[in-house]
């Protein structure tokens, strides 16, 4: 289906599929022409009408501006549901829950990282575990279980880190309503060995520049200084997040089935019952885990920094999630009322005043990064209280990708992909599978979906960082 007779227009880069069918609420859609016909070309679409079915919705679906097809739920996507007759579905927050992104700024200049810029990312290679299944130290299963409570905090209190890094993390680092004994035994045995590692797929380390600033106020309390070295960390929680993921969807297919709903990945509990409650408290240890793995990984790369600059500084910016399920605040025909929000792709952009927002940043506005592929550009952005009125304070999360990694094996050339590498002057360490398939050839173009973000009011331009080195699981 080409979804282009129902499509209603209703603003520049906004557009609507009214109900229709089955549909409980529209889906509003954020994004440009150029954006909205890459859309038309996968199921983008039809998934969102699957997901606007489900009982309990409020207002409407959203698709951000770099949404496209992933399991059950589109990437990019996001969902409200009232708690006492909504549902929860584990393939809408999906496999890598808590996948999100960390960013840190330095007074290293361009200059001084680039005398050693090889050293430092091999450094960096050698010291953080990359690939399909690999972990580096293990840890107990009592650590694990810990950690699964605790997040960041555990690694803060164990000397991985300092108490402000805490402070400059969405929830502090560490979500509340986490209990271990929800996490199946397989769960944790996977994540054992897997504190601290990057992981495959799209999860990377990029040494970024900061190379144009929009907003110099909201830039200097970031920490943002042109010509300066950043550090961007992307990635989840790991074979446990995964694990979880597949339990649950087991155990939910199991009690409630699939055969009334458009989609079997969308099997679903209600937010009350027994099997809803114990998937929400599983699915926070692995947000836990997540903003430990974080954590730990760029205390690593810190150590390593401050051991070839000695006396620079290295401050965390920010630590936001990117998929993940939560019981929010906001403001429903009026009134101010709790509800569970579900981000698939999809990043958190408080604005100015929220009670969420760190106090450091709280008069100007939450952090949005949203990073491009391994040859374009990264953005730093900051939240809007438009965003509340019309995406439940939701922003992209990334470029999107356009291409499957399928299609990459199929059509890319890797010789192609390093020469534009080398083009840009980017130094690359990663895994044969991992160049092909997170090339800027397999991606939508971050720039349109920047500006289709900034002019919905979904986020503001903060500054472009361009990339230098990338780390690739």
């Amino acid at each position: 289906m080409t979804y282009k007779g129902q499509l209603k227009k209703i603003n520049e880069n906004i557009y609507e599929l009214p109900k229709t069918g089955k549909m409980l609420v529209p889906v509003k859609v954020f994004a440009s022409e150029k954006l909205l016909e890459a859309m038309k070309e996968d199921e983008t679409f039809k998934q969102s009408i699957n997901v606007a079915t489900l009982p309990g919705l409020i207002d409407n679906v959203i698709l951000c501006p770099d949404a496209h097809m992933g399991y059950g739920m589109p990437i990019g996507g996001v969902a409200a549901f009232d708690l006492d007759n909504g549902v929860i579905a584990p393939g809408m927050i999906g496999f890598d829950i808590n996948c999100g992104i960390r960013l840190l700024t330095t007074n290293i200049s361009k200059e001084e990282f680039m005398a050693q810029r090889e050293k430092i990312l091999h450094d960096i290679r050698r010291t953080i575990p990359s690939g399909v299944g690999r972990g580096g130290e293990k840890y107990s299963k009592d650590i694990i279980k810990k950690v699964l409570v605790d997040g960041a905090k555990w690694a803060i209190e164990n000397g991985l880190g300092v108490r402000e890094d805490l402070n400059r993390c969405e929830e502090n680092g560490s979500i509340e309503g986490a209990n271990p004994e929800d996490v199946s035994e397989r769960a944790i045995s996977r994540g054992l060995p897997q504190l601290g590692s990057l992981g495959a797929g799209n999860h990377f380390v990029d040494i970024v520049v900061v190379d144009e600033i929009y907003d110099e106020n909201v830039a200097e309390i970031f920490g943002l200084k042109k010509g300066y070295i950043g550090v961007i960390i992307h990635c989840g929680s790991r074979g446990l997040g995964h694990q979880v993921a597949s339990d649950y969807l087991r155990l939910t297919e199991n009690e409630y089935g699939f055969k009334d709903l458009p989609d079997r990945e969308l099997v679903n509990a209600p937010i009350k019952s027994e099997l809803g409650k114990k998937y929400l408290s599983a699915m926070r240890c692995s947000v836990n885990f997540a903003f430990c793995n974080r954590q730990i990984i760029m205390h690593k790369i810190r150590k390593i920094l401050e051991k070839n600059y000695p006396n620079k500084k290295i401050n965390l910016v920010y630590d936001v999630a990117h998929n993940i399920a939560k019981i929010e605040e906001h403001v429903i025909e009026g009134k101010k009322k709790e509800i569970l929000i579900v981000r698939k792709g999809a990043t958190r952009s408080f604005g100015p005043g929220h009670k969420e927002v760190p106090f450091i940043y709280r008069k100007i506005g939450q952090p949005v990064l949203i990073p491009g592929s391994m040859s374009t550009p990264s953005f730093v952005l900051v939240g809007t209280n438009e965003s509340e009125k019309i995406s439940f304070s939701s922003s992209a999360h990334g470029a999107g990708r356009a291409h499957s990694r399928t299609w990459a094996h199929k059509t890319l050339d890797i010789k192609k992909v390093r020469e534009i590498l080398e083009k840009k002057d980017i130094v690359l360490e990663g895994s044969f599978s991992g160049t092909i398939e997170e090339s800027e050839l397999s991606y939508k173009d971050i720039e349109e979906v920047i500006e289709a973000t900034e002019n919905t009011n979904l986020s503001k331009k903060v500054a472009k960082l361009n990339p230098l080195a990338v780390m690739i699981g």
